[in-house]
């Protein structure tokens, strides 16, 4: 069976596995609650792609849904000495029943074809910053400033709140991973960002789904511990 069906799939492991001779430590870190009101869920690089408004989304049901990343320890005595993000996932339901995976349709603000995903192709997101995030559309409106302000006065400073030194403090979620309250938002509404696995690059988001054929998590695929394209 073919990615991201097959046994190469591990989001939401916490067991150590072993493919083509390598092995794995996996485990689950828990990222907090994400808020989504408008159920158009965006997945991007935080600091290289996204902007206010016109962010391609993909969608889901609007809500609060947890939000876990899987990392991978890939350091050759998995002693911890080398830890990669490998997958990111919201959780929108039982996850225990995931049945099936299928690719998810990123819809941008001037795609009118309606064509779906062909067999064996996927459709997701660019990475130049090393660093992806899950937000919703509105959010974005309600809870940000203008874009011009936001490289100085939000990524990178000297405030322990910047979104840079919230990734890096450990002593929040953990290094490379943070939840932040969206500046100007009077709902509390946030970002989850992390680090993506093995740095730039293209990721694919993938939807699992129970045997009811409905929607129970949203995942990014890092291809840490494996790459259909290989």
């Amino acid at each position: 069976m073919a990615w991201p069906n097959n046994d190469d799939w591990q989001a939401l492991s916490n067991e150590i596995v072993t493919f083509d001779k390598d092995k794995y430590q996996l485990t689950t870190v828990e990222c907090g609650t994400l808020k989504v009101p408008s159920g158009r869920l965006i997945c991007c690089d935080p600091f290289a792609d996204m902007d206010t408004t016109n962010n391609p989304y993909i969608e889901i049901p609007e809500g609060s849904y947890p939000v876990v990343v899987t990392l991978a320890d890939v350091s050759e005595n998995l002693d911890g000495t080398h830890i990669r993000e490998a997958y990111a996932s919201v959780i929108l339901g039982d996850v225990k029943n995931e049945f099936i995976r299928k690719p998810l349709k990123v819809i941008s603000s001037d795609d009118t074809s309606g064509e779906e995903i062909e067999d064996g192709e996927y459709s997701g997101f660019g990475v130049d910053a090393g660093t992806a995030c899950f937000v919703d559309a509105e959010s974005l409106v309600e809870g940000m400033p203008n874009s011009s302000e936001w490289y100085e006065g939000l990524f990178e400073n000297d405030k322990d709140d910047s979104w840079f030194n919230q990734m890096d403090n450990p002593n929040l979620i953990r290094d490379g991973i943070a939840n932040i309250k969206l500046p100007l938002s009077k709902y509390d509404n946030n970002l989850i960002l992390f680090h993506s696995g093995w740095g730039d690059g293209f990721y694919p988001i993938i939807g699992g789904y129970d045997n009811s054929d409905n929607l129970v998590a949203v995942h990014i695929d890092f291809f840490v511990v494996s790459d259909p394209e290989k």
